[in-house]
């Protein structure tokens, strides 16, 4: 199988992988990615590992070692070091939202309850329309922020 974004390191890049790697106080994952960048080297002193034999030797799958790749190529050295920033994440409730969830864990629990579950706090959200649907774990997760004892 071709690979589709091949590592060719210059002598200046190895030498910062290696250094990076020897200097001490260096966050971990950045230490893996230069191990990985150095065994996925194609260039000239390179190794030339295949995907399988870097994830097998750094305990990570083989579609990280392929971003690594594909990252290098597409967006350069510095941020085939750096972690990928999440982009799709978005969270259901803003500050405003989180507000009313607040004041409605506050109040009376529905009759027959004791006290709000999460599960009915989610429901709740949805009849109100104040969400179009949440998952009772996201209202666990707010409340459990919140730092306060609502039962």
């Amino acid at each position: 199988m071709e690979k589709r974004w091949v590592v060719e390191l210059s002598q200046e890049e190895r030498q910062q992988l290696e250094q990076l790697i020897n200097k001490g106080k260096v966050a971990g994952y950045k230490i893996k990615h230069a191990h990985m960048l150095l065994k996925a080297d194609e260039g000239e002193n390179g190794p030339s590992w295949p995907d399988t034999r870097i994830a097998e030797a750094y305990n990570v799958s083989e579609s990280t070692v392929r971003n690594l790749r594909k990252r290098l190529v597409e967006k350069g050295f510095e941020a085939a070091l750096e972690r990928e920033k999440q982009t799709n994440r978005r969270t259901k409730l803003d500050g405003v939202t989180e507000a009313k969830l607040i004041a409605i864990a506050c109040s009376q629990p529905p009759e027959g309850y004791s006290k709000w579950s999460v599960r009915l706090l989610a429901n709740r959200l949805v009849e109100l329309e104040i969400v179009d649907a949440i998952s009772h774990m996201t209202v666990q997760r707010v409340m459990k922020k919140t730092n306060s004892n609502h039962g």
